[in-house]
């Protein structure tokens, strides 16, 4: 009796155990095939010259980067391990307490330690990379210069709360292009927008993002220079880093920072360079629009607007100022908007301050903006009004092409001067002209 229950036993074992692995593996996939269907395919967008046609390794809202913790690209290793030490599954006690104690830096720091010691490929990677490997887990830099009001420079008598802050990214030896940005887009105060017969403006502040040049290699110290410009405007906001290419992103992370304790009641952002011309009467009447949309309150938590990049991978040339080796980061890029500025409201503005806290800085700048979005678990907006890359064709030869933008870049300062007068004058003869990818309207001035 004993025996033939064992054998029916094995029979059970032999017949039900594919069975199950069957239906296991059905679930699987019934997951996948859901998880797929879920992720929507995002807005119109710019699409890298060096882009993946593969659509499955869309960069949004999936991970991009490769996760694989055999390889030795530094910052995957980096991030990965960061992402362990967050989970709350794995870490549920933990995880509390910090989150309580607000100990992102220590996690940081303590995963930056824990990496860097086993990693054996720090020496071979080109020195720039060096440099950023180096400090990336610091972000403690002391302010030097900041602006006297609470939130940039602006008008002194405000009515309301002011609809946009400018925060340019500039350098030390940047003198003339704040001169003119200050003259043209860039005022402070209330700016009235494109739709006159109604309330298109709002009130603009503007600061200006700087880090510390080498005072060896310029051979002189404008420090005290840039005091003065400082107490004169009231718009230059200053960190005790240097200010490198590979280091823009500080400037990132340190403005957030900023921005959550110094600008609680701003609507929107607008982050760029100091090459770039700005419609600002565009902008104001554009973010208006945006306001009074449908359930703008819900939308506004992930609103970003500018020159979408999707499926871009690192630039592996040596001799590029992008260049990032395959030992320092492997994958692709998220979903970012890249050139010369991109637009985000202030409430989205402190959710990165948030997150960023708990992703590891990248060398390229926008790329880390949109590495930070994705762990929010969203994406810019494509707009067709951001001409990072400049006019295509003869558009910009027409009389009213500057009328139709929020953005182009790049343009030196006496070509932004002639450009905002130039606009300026023609106000009149271009009214009603409709942002790019917009209709014409047909109301008079």
């Amino acid at each position: 009796m004993a025996r033939c229950f064992c054998r029916w036993r094995r029979v059970l074992i032999c017949v039900c155990t594919p069975l199950i692995s069957l239906a296991l593996l059905l679930f699987l996939i019934m997951v996948m095939l859901c998880t797929a269907m879920q992720s929507g395919i995002p807005n119109p967008h710019f699409v890298a010259p060096r882009y993946l046609k593969n659509e499955s390794l869309a960069p949004f809202p999936k991970t991009f980067w490769v996760t694989s913790l055999h390889g030795q690209a530094i910052w995957n290793r980096l991030q990965l391990t960061n992402d362990r030490r967050f989970n709350p599954i794995l870490h549920p006690k933990k995880l509390t307490r910090r989150f309580e104690n607000g100990n992102f830096e220590a996690i940081l720091k303590n995963v930056y330690s824990e990496v860097t010691d086993s990693n054996t490929n720090y020496d071979k990677l080109p020195q720039q990379i060096q440099d950023v490997v180096s400090h990336m887990q610091r972000r403690d830099y002391p302010l030097l210069l900041q602006p006297d009001g609470v939130c940039g420079a602006g008008a002194q008598d405000e009515k309301e709360p002011p609809l946009l802050l400018l925060a340019i990214k500039s350098t030390e030896l940047n003198f003339k292009n704040r001169h003119v940005i200050r003259q043209t887009w860039g005022q402070g105060g209330w700016v009235a927008g494109r739709k006159r017969n109604s309330n298109g403006g709002g009130y603009v502040r503007r600061v200006f993002l700087l880090g510390k040049e080498n005072t060896e290699e310029l051979g002189v110290d404008i420090s005290e220079i840039l005091q003065i410009e400082s107490k004169l405007h009231g718009d230059i906001l200053q960190w005790d880093f240097s200010d490198t290419f590979f280091n823009l992103t500080l400037k990132d992370v340190l403005f957030w920072s900023w921005f959550s304790s110094s600008c609680g009641q701003t609507s929107f952002v607008f982050k760029g360079d100091d090459d770039v011309f700005v419609n600002t009467p565009n902008m104001l009447s554009y973010l208006k629009g945006e306001l009074k949309k449908p359930q703008a309150h819900e939308s506004m938590k992930d609103f970003m607007v500018g020159n979408v990049i999707i499926r871009a991978l690192p630039n592996r040339v040596k001799k590029s100022k992008y260049y990032v080796p395959e030992s320092f980061y492997k994958g692709q890029y998220p979903l970012y908007a890249g050139g010369g500025g991109v637009v985000y409201s202030g409430l989205l503005a402190k959710r990165l301050h948030d997150v960023s806290k708990r992703v590891h800085l990248f060398p390229i700048d926008d790329v880390y903006v949109g590495m930070c979005m994705a762990r929010l678990n969203a994406g810019p907006v494509h707009h067709p009004a951001f001409l990072t890359f400049d006019f295509t064709g003869n558009d910009e030869d027409q009389l009213c092409s500057y009328h139709g933008i929020l953005l182009v870049h790049r343009r030196l300062p006496n070509q932004v001067l002639k450009l905002w007068a130039n606009m300026k004058n023609t106000e009149a003869q271009c009214w009603g002209v409709p942002l790019r990818g917009g209709t014409r309207r047909n109301t008079t001035p």
